[in-house]
């Protein structure tokens, strides 16, 4: 062996090397409820049990049609908008903006329905971690949407997106030899391959340096200690922290996630539907429950089809995979206006759109190049 400093590095015939980076299938054993649970990590989504799957009854509250106004934009709005819109622009005049003519202002109804669903996701997968002596709690496994099964933190607030992982009691196992340093406590080091020894940089394994003198770094010897392992050869496990076994257990994964359906009708023509995506909107109606009806009754029926889409597809979708908590239904009104004006003899328009007053003008008349309007 190697001698550094008082430390012996270890030889090929001590330690043949790591062995896999996850433990073996057939070290764990089955446990009941939780068969198929993979060894690698990787999660097993469980689905809720029959009786934690809502649906809706007769008893119920509805929705109530919403009360609301359309509002209106005025001459001076419309042209302080379309000031803005210039002056964000590099090479545009604002000159149209200010010396135009009102033609027409028509206001046009647009609606954005959306459809929360905040719903609750458990998964297992086998995990480990280093073996100390702790009292175990005997029993059968419990079912992962039991009572006494929760995570030590309350679930977050209704649709904010978070997620906790914590052991699933009475799943650990005796305690078994770590699968990657097979019980030795300690891995080879990956710098020196175990023998604590590199290459000096300074000389490049000469021992002498670039005028015939001997290298002061190594001594001379080209070679030099390695600053990984500190001449050791080896380093602690970093699966079992150097106490050579393993407990492994099964552990549970909650995700909370809010999962949005979002629909404009798409009806004016000359309007990307998709720029509504940018502004906000005034809310009109809500419905929160923790399973909503679909809306009936709404002047928009394009709306009303919306919504019972929505939540035909959510509950296909996350009933059987997850637990839905609740749901929350939005109607809001999107602010939007086809404007017609005339500016030297000649009639444009543009559409002023959303709660900030966003203009949208594919042929305003003040460009000095040829740049795309956004």
């Amino acid at each position: 062996s190697l001698v550094l400093s008082g430390y012996t590095a270890m030889t090929d015939t001590e330690y043949d090397g790591e062995g896999p980076s996850a433990p073996p299938e057939e070290l764990l054993d089955p446990v009941a409820g939780y068969e198929g649970t993979p060894a690698d990590g990787e999660g097993k989504n469980l689905p809720p049990p029959p009786d934690r799957v809502k649906k809706l009854s007769e008893d119920d509250p509805r929705p109530s049609s919403p009360e609301y106004r359309i509002p209106k934009v005025t001459e001076d709005v419309a042209r302080e908008a379309l000031r803005e819109f210039a002056a964000s622009k590099c090479c545009y005049s604002s000159t149209p903006a200010r010396e135009m003519s009102f033609h027409e202002l028509k206001p046009l109804t647009t609606y954005r329905y959306r459809l929360e669903t905040f719903t609750e996701t458990r998964s297992s997968g086998w995990a480990f971690e280093p073996y100390a002596a702790k009292k175990k709690v005997h029993g059968p496994p419990l079912n992962a949407y039991s009572p006494q099964c929760r995570t030590k933190k309350a679930p977050p607030p209704s649709f904010l997106k978070q997620s906790k992982v914590f052991i699933l009691p009475c799943t650990a196992l005796i305690p078994s030899t770590c699968h990657k340093c097979k019980g030795k406590g300690r891995i080879k080091c990956s710098n020196c391959h175990g023998r604590g020894k590199v290459r000096c940089t300074m000389c490049h394994g000469d021992g002498k340096r670039g005028n015939g003198d001997r290298c002061m770094t190594c001594s001379g010897t080209g070679k030099r200690r390695c600053s990984s392992c500190f001449g050791h050869g080896y380093k602690t496990c970093d699966v079992c922290q150097g106490k050579k076994q393993l407990l492994h257990f099964i552990q549970l994964t909650v995700i909370w996630k809010d999962n949005i359906f979002e629909h404009v009708p798409d009806r004016q023509p000359g309007f990307p539907v998709t720029l509504f995506s940018k502004v906000q909107g005034e809310n009109i109606f809500q419905d929160a429950n923790f399973l909503v009806y679909p809306i009936v009754g709404f002047p928009e029926p394009e709306i009303c089809e919306a919504s019972k889409k929505a939540i035909d597809e959510h509950f296909a979708q996350f009933s059987t995979l997850s637990r839905i908590l609740e749901q929350r239904q939005t109607i809001e009104l999107i602010p939007l206006t086809e404007i017609h004006y005339d500016y030297k003899g000649y009639t444009y328009s543009y559409f002023v759109f959303g709660a900030e007053n966003q203009v949208h003008a594919p042929t305003y008349p003040g460009k000095c190049c040829g740049c795309t309007v956004l």
